[in-house]
């Protein structure tokens, strides 16, 4: 078992300690929810400031939730509806900085203030996005979404 690093105060240093966990945790023998549920949890242990972390998973028709960590959530979302889906059909990351000014937000937790959603493509296709939520504005950046993309090369390359 791969033993966990302490999270530092240092981003930069903090997301690379991230990256070494999803490719410790994150394996071809393991099952798809099993990988899933870690890189959450991952996420929630290493990204602080964070108050949901998961998944939301493709279907062909909607995005229902995969695992996840953080507050019961939204069960289904639409393409096109909230952030998640309009980054799952845009296929393109969104960050945003307050969600109260994302025309469409669909509020899950009000605690939830900024978000950043990545979608995950997998030979072309859309298998998901990957939703994290913070109580705090403007908490993400292009930093954040570099190592969460890297993060989820790795996931892609196990699935």
């Amino acid at each position: 078992m791969f033993k966990p690093i302490s999270v530092s105060p240092n981003k930069q240093e903090n997301l690379s300690y991230f990256l070494q966990n999803i490719k410790g945790y994150i394996s071809k023998e393991e099952h798809l929810l099993t990988n899933l549920a870690n890189f959450s949890a991952i996420v929630f242990y290493f990204f602080n400031d964070v108050n949901w972390a998961g998944f939301y998973l493709y279907d062909g028709k909607k995005l229902y939730l995969g695992p996840f960590q953080g507050l019961p959530a939204c069960t289904t979302i639409t393409l096109g509806k909230g952030v998640c889906g309009t980054s799952a059909l845009k296929r393109e990351p969104l960050i945003v900085p307050d969600t109260r000014l994302f025309a469409g937000h669909i509020v899950c937790d009000e605690a939830s203030l900024s978000e950043i959603v990545i979608p995950i493509i997998k030979n072309g296709t859309l298998f998901g996005v990957l939703d994290i939520d913070s109580p705090s504005l403007n908490r993400f950046d292009k930093i954040d979404q570099e190592f969460l993309e890297k993060g989820l090369h790795v996931l892609i390359d196990n699935i």
